[in-house]
């Protein structure tokens, strides 16, 4: 799997966007190839063929847009299986993404560890456990060896050391820890929905709550001059003359206004 010595992941922003958020159609052909591809992976989650995760990896491959030879924790037998599965010609691991080599397991070194949680968070299967503020440790049994703790620790404390010995890629990791792997890997993807889902809840009743307790604006008030509900019927030139007065830009406009209400009353009855 990944050796001791491996380049950095690459970044969130230098990632290659997830088929979730592209254009791209799948067919029910694509999503079977993609299962079987994503099957064959060894589900270390390290990011290092440039997808957020295996499946978005597999994805990638099973709609052509990714080769089949970015996979550094599957090594060469990894790359056999996917060119099976493709019936791509297989070809060696692209240098860009790592060297193949033995699989690597995260140990803190407790004594420098400051609790801050930033490696917990960026563990992909949920394998470091630890509370703010205290110290954390690594469970031996579930790291995958993607060295994605390393960077987001602020004091180097966290060092990957080979477990493996001679055997790399498959010969180094089992079906059934790959298994697992993915197993731990979409329980914490779960978890952070729910997660998010929760906090959205939350800002939304807050922002309703409120909106509740703040009581409506006062209306502003009406400029000098200008008609109330209660007066508008009884708009005259009075009115106007006095309104233009407060405000001569409101003459021409006042002026009108009581002509045509004048008009509209009704004229007196001629006497006989």
């Amino acid at each position: 799997m990944q050796g001791a010595a491996t380049p950095p992941p690459p970044s969130h922003a230098s990632a290659r966007a997830a088929p979730a958020a592209s254009p791209r159609r799948e067919t029910p052909d694509r999503d079977r190839l993609a299962q079987r591809i994503d099957a064959a992976l060894p589900q270390t989650q390290c990011r290092r063929c440039g997808y957020a995760d295996c499946r978005h990896y597999a994805q990638a491959i099973a709609a052509g847009e990714a080769d089949i030879d970015r996979c550094p924790p599957g090594g060469a037998e990894g790359v056999r299986r996917l060119a099976a599965i493709t019936g791509r010609a297989p070809r060696p691991v692209a240098v860009a993404c790592g060297a193949e080599g033995p699989r690597a397991l995260a140990v803190i070194d407790e004594a420098w560890c400051i609790g801050c949680t930033l490696c917990i968070q960026a563990c992909p299967v949920d394998c470091i456990v630890g509370t703010s503020k205290a110290m954390h440790t690594v469970i031996d049994a579930q790291c995958t060896g993607c060295g994605l703790c390393v960077p987001a620790c602020p004091v180097d404390c966290i060092q990957m050391r080979a477990v493996t010995g001679a055997h790399t890629g498959w010969a180094a990791w089992s079906a059934a820890q790959a298994g697992a792997a993915r197993a731990r890997h979409e329980q914490r993807r779960r978890r952070l929905e729910r997660q998010a889902h929760e906090d959205d809840e939350r800002l939304r009743a807050a922002g309703a709550r409120a909106a509740a307790s703040t009581p409506a604006p006062a209306p502003a008030p009406a400029p000098a001059g200008s008609p109330t509900p209660s007066t508008a019927g009884a708009f005259t030139r009075a009115d106007a003359r006095q309104a233009a007065a407060a405000d001569p830009r409101r003459a021409t406009v006042a002026a009108a206004l009581a002509r045509a209400r004048e008009r509209l009353q009704p004229r007196p009855a001629d006497e006989d």
